[in-house]
């Protein structure tokens, strides 16, 4: 994967990833803050789980605390490791359709409702396996990304 290197000797840091799909389709982006490792790459809300908490429970309390939303029904979907130079990390994406509350950027990040191929860059790599998969669902050809948008090599 661009951008990632592999180790098999570290933990994995669980994570709980939010794929918000409005009524036609979209799917959210926020961009990561400013003073985060990868500040203003494009990707799926969420965060890591905290001690004790589930999946569902994380992600109920990060996007509540990041974006301001009470969400409703998770969908858990598929889980994906991806190793950084900084961390390595089990990405745990879940598909959520509904939603209440006004979104709130509270993170002074960005956020944008894209369609494939997204015109957000750069975009993190562990955002890349979501595209893909998107991709396959909708019977997509072609990139998921506009041209430059990912982590150099």
């Amino acid at each position: 994967m661009n951008g990632a290197t592999h180790s098999v000797e570290r933990t994995p840091v669980d994570v709980a990833v939010g794929v918000l799909i409005d009524a036609d389709g979209r799917f959210l982006l926020t961009s990561r803050p400013q003073g985060k490792v990868y500040a203003g790459y494009w990707e799926f809300p969420g965060g890591k789980l905290e001690a004790g908490e589930t999946v569902e429970q994380a992600l109920r309390r990060e996007l509540h605390e990041e974006l301001g939303v009470d969400i409703g029904a998770v969908h858990p979907w598929r889980i994906e490791i991806v190793d950084y130079e900084h961390a390595r990390v089990r990405l745990h994406f879940c598909r959520v359709y509904e939603w209440s509350g006004a979104f709130e950027m509270r993170e002074q990040q960005a956020m944008a409702w894209q369609v494939l191929p997204v015109q957000v860059a750069p975009v993190l790599p562990g955002t890349l396996p979501v595209l893909k998969w998107f991709a396959e669902e909708r019977g997509h050809t072609g990139p998921t990304t506009a041209p430059a948008t990912t982590l150099p090599a």
